[in-house]
């Protein structure tokens, strides 16, 4: 864990929240709903040092200068298919101006590895800050595979956002990615023989859309 370059965002309450979607118990509804509420107080942490700009306004009392976030910093959220989709909500909800493109991956349950679907973005991704999304960063295969992609593309900053991580999924990313930065919620103890986060909290995109 020392030598892993990862943020862990430690608020006390997306910690109470990530302890309650772990249990086993916690149904659809309720997991969703905490998974988007987590996403925003995230995104609340990694913007934070997002640059401002000054800006001339008139307050019904009177002129003022306030603070916009610069042009520099317009975001794209990505969330990778399916499971990405729920933080996609939450970030938006912060940074309404985001634009939203979608990766398609899914992990060949054979060799672990991504196989790509689909992938749609904006036109002007190298002018954005292009967020990842996924719950979960277990073998690292699929976020690293997303990230290229959107390299190739023309992104030029980005940053990957994800609730849960494995130890090897973020060395996955440190090694393929070391301009990345990655912020998750918890790094797990390991992964297990299928690939599985442990402990984790499952398979989050059967327990967000309720298909498992």
């Amino acid at each position: 864990m020392a030598d892993l370059k990862v943020t862990v965002i430690d608020h006390p309450l997306i910690q109470h929240k990530l302890t309650i979607m772990r249990m086993k118990e916690t149904g659809t509804k309720d997991f969703r709903q905490l998974l988007e509420e987590i996403s925003m107080l995230m995104t609340y942490e990694i913007t934070r040092d997002f640059p401002l700009k000054d800006v001339e306004i008139e307050t019904p009392m009177g002129k003022c200068t306030g603070k916009q976030l610069a042009a520099s910093r317009k975001v794209c959220v990505v969330p990778i298919l399916r499971a990405g989709l729920g933080l996609q909500s939450g970030v938006v909800n912060m940074i309404p101006t985001a634009k939203v493109g979608h990766i398609g991956l899914y992990r060949d349950p054979e060799t672990l590895k991504p196989v790509e679907y689909y992938c749609k973005m904006p036109s002007d991704i190298a002018e954005r800050t292009m967020l990842v999304v996924d719950p979960m960063l277990a073998t690292g295969g699929s976020a690293s595979a997303a990230i290229t992609m959107l390299k190739e593309k023309g992104a030029k900053n980005l940053i990957l956002m994800c609730l849960v991580a494995a130890p090897e999924g973020v060395q996955v990313i440190n090694e393929d990615h070391p301009d990345v930065p990655v912020y998750v919620a918890a790094v797990d103890d390991h992964l297990n023989d299928h690939g599985y986060i442990v402990p984790g909290l499952g398979d989050a995109g059967d327990r967000i859309f309720g298909t498992i």
